[in-house]
């Protein structure tokens, strides 16, 4: 299962700077959480990028679309993490995982330093939504995901500021904010060969 693997390949030159903070305080006092995600691509003939909807309960980025993932624990890498919260989320076995490798860590507003990891998957993958934390599952087209032509930036107003964020609308999904500036800038580092 290397096909999609061996089709990107992540630029060793200085890589382009991470979206994220551009508009937002961060606060010198908070020492922000370390967290992960697994950004998992199927390798089949028409590549896809796998999502979860988070469940409409949960504390932080409630019902939105997002990469599974979550807090790094004391001692775990990131690679470890990721694959962890992969299993934990979707049922993803870690031994189906080709890890292609660590992308800059994206800040988020709610205090995480995220750091995505990518990794390849065989196609149409057997995934079970865990049924308190992920609401569903999908696949989306890597081709659309990936295309800077789809990457609308938008504003909106949060805790009486304006904020700046990405927003990437497929078939009826709406794929904003960390998640999509994590989606642009993996567009923006990698390189089809």
């Amino acid at each position: 299962m290397n096909g999609l693997a061996d089709r990107f390949r992540l630029s060793l030159d200085p890589s382009p700077p991470a979206l994220g903070g551009d508009d937002f305080v961060v606060d010198p006092a908070h020492v922000p959480a370390p967290a992960a995600v697994l950004i998992a691509l199927t390798d089949s003939p028409q590549p896809g990028m796998i999502l979860t909807v988070r469940r409409e309960h949960m504390r932080t980025h409630a019902g939105q679309v997002a990469f599974p993932g979550g807090r790094i624990d004391p001692g775990e890498t990131a690679i470890a993490a990721a694959l962890r919260e992969a299993n934990e989320e979707l049922g993803l076995v870690s031994a189906d995982v080709a890890i292609i490798g660590e992308l800059e860590p994206y800040r988020t507003i709610t205090g995480f330093d995220v750091i995505p990891v990518l990794g390849v998957i065989p196609p149409d993958p057997a995934l079970e939504p865990h049924e308190h934390e992920v609401a569903d599952c999908f696949e989306a087209p890597l081709d659309f995901v990936l295309d800077p032509g789809n990457h609308h930036r938008r504003t909106a107003l949060f805790q009486g500021r304006d904020r700046h964020y990405y927003e990437i609308n497929w078939n009826g999904r709406k794929i904003w904010g960390a998640t999509a500036a994590m989606i642009v800038n993996l567009s923006l580092r990698l390189e089809w060969s």
